[in-house]
């Protein structure tokens, strides 16, 4: 009668969020399909849909921290729902990758033609830039971890110091794969290779982006107080994110970059 809640349940508002976010999706998408076509306004629409889908990700961010942080409904029986969540949203983006290897692997042990890569093709020399993009996130899941592992042990000074390292190191594996695409001897429209390789080291790189900018989210959060040592499934998460982002890598780098060239 009172209006109190009795039950360590949290009864989510309704939020125009996930319609907003999958409209937004939906529009990059396209305007990713009209620049791979070379189609006009291609590059219009994939920005459009990219601004939207950031200024959703702003929203939805903003409306979860205010549940956690100061309404207080984020209480542990709701986080083990949440961590089931994330468990199974990292699960279907293993199966976007799944998609990825399946096509290269099935181009590479039976090519048109008898040759794979496909002559005329020139691919890019594994231990060049590759392995140092490789190093770089493999660093960068160390400085994730001691990040984390600071948190755990109230050490708020080195839980920043690595969380700041882990986004300059994000960002600088995305700027040296910009790099890469730029002196990448074939287009994506020059064949199957081209394709597959864009699209799976494509797609990855743009995980690598959302990762970095949800750390980013969480460095910010750090450094007004948020968090603690108990509950902190906020980075948790974004950690988790992560290293799932540094093994996908690992195997790209082993089969398409090393095995498939």
């Amino acid at each position: 009668m009172s209006g109190a809640q009795q039950h360590p349940y949290h009864l989510v508002e309704p939020s125009p969020w996930p319609a907003v976010g999958a409209a937004a999706a939906f529009v990059m998408a396209i305007g990713g399909i009209m620049f791979m076509h070379q189609r006009d306004f291609g590059p219009h629409v994939l920005g459009l849909g990219l601004g939207l889908v950031l200024l959703t990700m702003f929203m939805w961010w903003r409306d979860i921290i205010r549940e956690a942080e100061y309404q207080g409904h984020h209480t542990p029986i709701v986080q083990i729902g949440m961590r089931y969540g994330m468990m199974l949203f990292i699960a279907s983006e293993v199966m976007f990758f799944v998609a990825f290897f399946w096509a290269f692997f099935d181009r590479a042990f039976y090519p048109v033609g008898g040759v794979w890569p496909p002559e005329g093709i020139e691919t890019f020399n594994a231990f060049d830039l590759p392995l140092i993009n490789t190093l770089i996130l493999l660093l960068s899941g160390c400085t994730v971890t001691w990040a984390h592992h600071a948190l755990v042990h109230d050490n708020r000074r080195d839980f920043i110091n690595g969380l700041f390292i882990t986004i300059l190191l994000g960002a600088l594996f995305t700027a040296l794969q910009a790099v890469e695409y730029d002196h990448a001897a074939f287009s994506f429209t020059d064949g199957i290779y081209p394709s597959v390789f864009f699209m799976a080291t494509g797609f990855h790189g743009f995980h690598v982006i959302i990762g970095t900018l949800f750390l980013t989210v969480c460095l910010f959060r750090g450094l007004k107080g948020h968090f603690t040592s108990e509950q902190h499934f906020g980075f948790e998460a974004a950690a988790w994110y992560w290293h799932f982002v540094d093994v996908v890598w690992l195997f790209l780098f082993v089969a398409v970059y090393w095995w498939g060239a």
